[in-house]
C-alpha cells in the first residue's frame, strides 16, 4: 500500500503539462491569455487613434507617420524577446536551467543597448525622417511632439516585452496577459485626460497621447520587474549579467531575423507613405487607420502564436515530434478562423469602422473600397503568420524572415509602384492580398522541408 502511494506521488511529481497535457487544452490554456492581452492592446491602438482623430486629420496623419518608428521599437523588443523565449524554452525542455538563466541575463544586457539606440534616434533623427513624407510644418511638428516622447523613452516597452517573453517561455501566460492589460488600460484611461485636458490637467493634444502611452508602458514594465523577481522560475544572478558572446550570438541568430521580420511593416509603411503622399495626405491617414484596425484582427492570432511557440520549442527540445506537429496543426486552424472572420467583418462594416475615426468625405470615398480589398489578404495570411512562429520556435529565424519578406516587402512595394500608375490607390491595395497568397505558398514549401 505504501509503495502504491509513493508511485502515485512520483507520477504526479513527474507530470509536466508542456509534455503530458493534451495538446488542444494546453494550446488553448496558453493561447487564450495572450489573445486577451493582444485584444486589449489592439483596442488601445484603435482608441488612441480615435482620440487623436478628434483633434484634426493632420494630427491623425502625424501619428500615422510616427507608426514606422514605434513599430521599429516594438520590432527590437519582440525580436530579442522571441530569441530569449525560444532559447529558454528549449533549454528548460532539455533540463539545462543554468543555460536558460544565462540567456535571460544576456537579454537584459541587450535590452539596455537597444534602449540607448532609441534615445539617439528620438533626439536626432525625427525631423529628417518626417520631412521625407510631408512639407506640412503643422503635421511635422505634431509628429515630432509625439515621436520624441514615445521613441526616446521607449525603454519601458522594451523591458516589459523582455520579461513578458521570459514568463511565456516556461508556460506562464497569465502574468503576460495581466501585464499587457494593465499597461493598455492605464493608457486608455489617461489618453482623454491628457489629450483634452480633463480633471484640471492641461490640454496637451498630440503630446498628451504620447505621455499617456509612455506612462502605460512604464507602469507595465515596473509591474513586470516586480513579478519577475517574485514569481519567475528563471533567475538572473549577478554572474548572468556578464556579457557572454556565445549566448549573445545565439540570441541574435533568432533575434535579428525576427526583429527584421517585425520591422518590415515599418519599412513597408514608410515606403508606401512616400507613394501615398504623391496622391493625398488623406490616403496616409487612411493607411494609418487600416494598420490600427488590422491589429484588432492580427493581434489575437499573435496571441495564438505566443501560446504555440513555447509548446513547440519545449517539445522540440524534449524530442516529442508528434506533439510538435499536432500543436502546429491546431494553431493553424484557430488562426484561420480568426483571420477569415476578419475578412468578412471588414467587407460588411467598412463605413462604420471608418466613421469611428471621424473620416472626412474624401477619406471615406477611397477608404471603404480600401478596407474591402486589403482585408482579402487576411484569408491567406494565417499560413504565413503561423509558419513564421513555427520556424522561430525551431530556432530557424531565417525561414521566418523569408516568409515575412514576401508578405510585407518583396511583392507589395514593386507591385504598388507599378499598379499605382494605372489603377491609383486601388493598385496599392490589391498588392496586399497578392503578397499574402504568394507568401502562403512559400511558407508551405519551407515547412515541408523542415518537417522532413
Amino acid at each position: 500500500m505504501e509503495n502504491t502511494k509513493k508511485l502515485k506521488q512520483n507520477n504526479q511529481l513527474s507530470y509536466n503539462p508542456m509534455t503530458d497535457k493534451k495538446v488542444v487544452p494546453l494550446l488553448v490554456s496558453m493561447a487564450v491569455p495572450p489573445m486577451i492581452s493582444m485584444l486589449i492592446q489592439s483596442l488601445y491602438n484603435i482608441v488612441d487613434s480615435v482620440f487623436v482623430a478628434q483633434i484634426s486629420q493632420k494630427a491623425l496623419t502625424a501619428v500615422s507617420l510616427a507608426f514606422p518608428l514605434q513599430n521599429l521599437v516594438l520590432s527590437f523588443g519582440v525580436g530579442l524577446g522571441v530569441a530569449v523565449n525560444a532559447n529558454i524554452a528549449i533549454n528548460m525542455g532539455a533540463g539545462n536551467m543554468e543555460k536558460a538563466d544565462n540567456y535571460a541575463g544576456q537579454g537584459v544586457i541587450l535590452t539596455i543597448i537597444h534602449t540607448l539606440l532609441f534615445v539617439f534616434i528620438g533626439l536626432f533623427a525625427l525631423r529628417p525622417f518626417f520631412s521625407m513624407f510631408t512639407k506640412d510644418t503643422e503635421v511635422i511638428n505634431y509628429a515630432i511632439q509625439y515621436g520624441r516622447v514615445v521613441i526616446t523613452l521607449a525603454f519601458g516597452l522594451l523591458f516589459h516585452i523582455l520579461f513578458e517573453k521570459i514568463f511565456q517561455s516556461n508556460g506562464n501566460m497569465i502574468v503576460p496577459m495581466f501585464l499587457q492589460a494593465f499597461g493598455a488600460i492605464v493608457n486608455i484611461i489617461l489618453d482623454p485626460i491628457f489629450i483634452f485636458g480633463l480633471f484640471g490637467f492641461p490640454r496637451l493634444g498630440v503630446l498628451g497621447a504620447a505621455v499617456a502611452t509612455i506612462i502605460g508602458q512604464f507602469s507595465a514594465a515596473t509591474l513586470a520587474l516586480i513579478l519577475f523577481l517574485k514569481k519567475s522560475p528563471v533567475k538572473i544572478e549577478k554572474h548572468h549579467l556578464k556579457p557572454n558572446f556565445k549566448y549573445i550570438s545565439d540570441l541574435y541568430k533568432v533575434a535579428l531575423p525576427s526583429g527584421i521580420m517585425m520591422s518590415l511593416p515599418s519599412v513597408l509603411v514608410s515606403i508606401l507613405n512616400g507613394i501615398l503622399a504623391s496622391i493625398s495626405q488623406a490616403s496616409i491617414a487612411f493607411f494609418g487607420i487600416y494598420y490600427k484596425l488590422q491589429t484588432f484582427v492580427n493581434m489575437p492570432v499573435v496571441g495564438i502564436i505566443q501560446g504555440m511557440r513555447p509548446i513547440v520549442s519545449y517539445n522540440y527540445g524534449a524530442g516529442l515530434k508528434d506533439r510538435v506537429l499536432k500543436t502546429i496543426k491546431y494553431a493553424m486552424i484557430f488562426s484561420s478562423i480568426i483571420l477569415i472572420s476578419g475578412t468578412i467583418a471588414f467587407n460588411i462594416l467598412p463605413e462604420k469602422l471608418l466613421i469611428m475615426f471621424n473620416a472626412t468625405d474624401e477619406l471615406m470615398g477611397f477608404g471603404v473600397i480600401g478596407l474591402k480589398i486589403l482585408s482579402l489578404g487576411f484569408a491567406f495570411s494565417f499560413v504565413g503568420i503561423t509558419m513564421s512562429g513555427v520556424f522561430e520556435a525551431f530556432g530557424k529565424g531565417l525561414f521566418s524572415l523569408i516568409i515575412s519578406m514576401f508578405r510585407q516587402l518583396v511583392i507589395i512595394v514593386p507591385l504598388s509602384m507599378i499598379l499605382v500608375k494605372s489603377m491609383g490607390l486601388v493598385g496599392v491595395w490589391i498588392s496586399f492580398p497578392i503578397a499574402e497568397a504568394t507568401a502562403a505558398i512559400i511558407a508551405t514549401i519551407l515547412y515541408k522541408k523542415v518537417v522532413k
